[in-house]
Formats: structure tokens, sequence, C-alpha cells
């Protein structure tokens, strides 16, 4: 009997742009449930949704407290995580919405870069157990302060390999709108290639010459807790670009 997995699917802002890519998104989680594997789904903010907000602060104050700013930026991964979660109900896949004190994923005060603590995956398990899909809010968590904290831009995909390790999954797939990892952006390089597998230093070294695919310190958590990362298209059916050590 093959082993049922536990993965962790992590989709940013490129394919949650719109209702329809946010069903396609859901429809990626389905496939996995129906083949009998648990998922936990992490979310990044709609779009340009988090740019929108930080206009919005500017217009106000280029001098506001950083609390109050991780506040509105963080309300962007609100609204996908509930969406995310009414697109997985809609097709019959249960779940629920979790934002980052409800989890709770708990930082340190660096407002605006904070960096996780500890997650308390107590409630997570629980829900996992009785069948549910939970869908997590990325970007943010709460301090000991009770005050909620952002952990910086890309910060969903550091999100998702924490949870991954707390969890530990049997893999993490980060699904964008590009088909793996390339030897150059395919967006703008004709000629750029998919490559199959990568270590994680061979990632953060592409990472530190201006690869945007994976945010670095994703790539360095996983690297130090063992995290299997997928690089996955949200749109297409291919295999994408594995990272680990193996």
């Amino acid at each position: 009997m093959k082993k049922k997995l536990l993965i962790i699917k992590k989709f940013g802002g490129t394919s949650l742009s719109n209702i329809e890519k946010i069903k396609k998104a859901a429809k990626l989680v389905k496939k996995e449930v129906l083949l009998g594997n648990k998922v936990v789904v992490v979310v990044s903010a709609l779009g340009k949704t988090t740019d929108k907000l930080q206009s919005l602060i500017n217009k106000i104050s280029f001098n506001s407290s950083a609390e109050e700013i991780d506040t509105i930026l963080s309300s962007g991964e609100q609204t996908s995580s509930g969406l995310m979660a009414l697109a997985l109900n809609s097709i019959n896949v249960k779940a629920r919405s979790f934002l980052g004190w409800q989890v709770p994923i708990l930082t340190n005060t660096s407002y605006g870069k904070a960096k996780i603590l500890d997650i308390d995956s107590t409630l997570l398990k629980k829900e996992i157990k009785k069948g549910i899909t939970p869908v997590i809010a990325g970007f943010q968590g709460i301090s000991n302060e009770f005050r909620i904290s952002t952990i910086g831009r890309g910060g969903s995909d550091t999100t998702a390999v924490a949870i991954a390790s707390k969890l530990s999954a049997d893999r993490c797939d980060i699904h964008t709108d590009v088909e793996g990892v390339y030897t150059a952006d395919p967006r703008w390089v004709r000629k750029a290639k998919k490559i199959d597998q990568l270590t994680y230093d061979e990632m953060l070294e592409m990472a530190s010459v201006g690869a945007q695919v994976l945010e670095p310190r994703s790539v360095s958590l996983a690297k130090n807790n063992n995290v299997i990362l997928w690089v996955k298209s949200s749109f297409k059916n291919v295999k994408g670009t594995k990272i680990d050590d193996s």
C-alpha cells in the first residue's frame, strides 16, 4: 500500500490573483486529498494586495508605528486564507482558515521583519486528524506583546517551511507562476532551461545572484530542518524542481 503523505502547499500572490486562479489552486489541493494525502495550505495575499496596503499606509504617514503597519499589511493574507477555505469547501474538501495568531505562530517583536520563534501545532494536528485541511495565512504571527507581526516580504515561503518542519511533513510544495527553478527567468529569457533538482546551497547561491522564485530565509530554514522543497507551477501539470540534499 502506498504511503499516505502529509504535504504543505504554499500558493503565492501570482497564483491567487483572481477567483479563477484560487479555484484552480483549490483543485490542486483536492487532487492530493483524493489520493489519501493530508494537506496543509499556506497562502500569500492576493496579487498586489500588500503593495496596495503599503500605498494606503504611505498616504497617511511615512513614520507610522511598525505595530500598526503589521496589523494593516497582515490583512491581505486574512482575505486570501478565507477565500481559499471557501473554495475548498465548495468542492467538498473540508477546510478552515487560520490566521497567524490562531495557530499560533509565535514571533519576536521585530515588527516588519519578525523571526518565527515557535509554532504551537496542537490545534493544527487536531484539525488534520479530523480530516480538515487547514488554510494558514502566511507572512504573519503574534508576538509576546499580543500584537500581530509580519515576517517580511516573501515571508509566506518561510511560514510554509516552518509549518512543514513543525509537522514533520513529507514535503513542502511552493506553487508559483513558473514551472520550477530555471537557469534564468523564463518570463524574460526564452532559452532558459528548467532545473530538475538542486541542493539547498545551490538554491541559496542562485537566490544570492537574483533568482526570486524562493525567499532565501525559507531555503536556509529548509536546509537546517531537512524539509524537502518542490517548486511547482500553479497552472501546468509538470514535475517542477526538487530542492534537498539527497
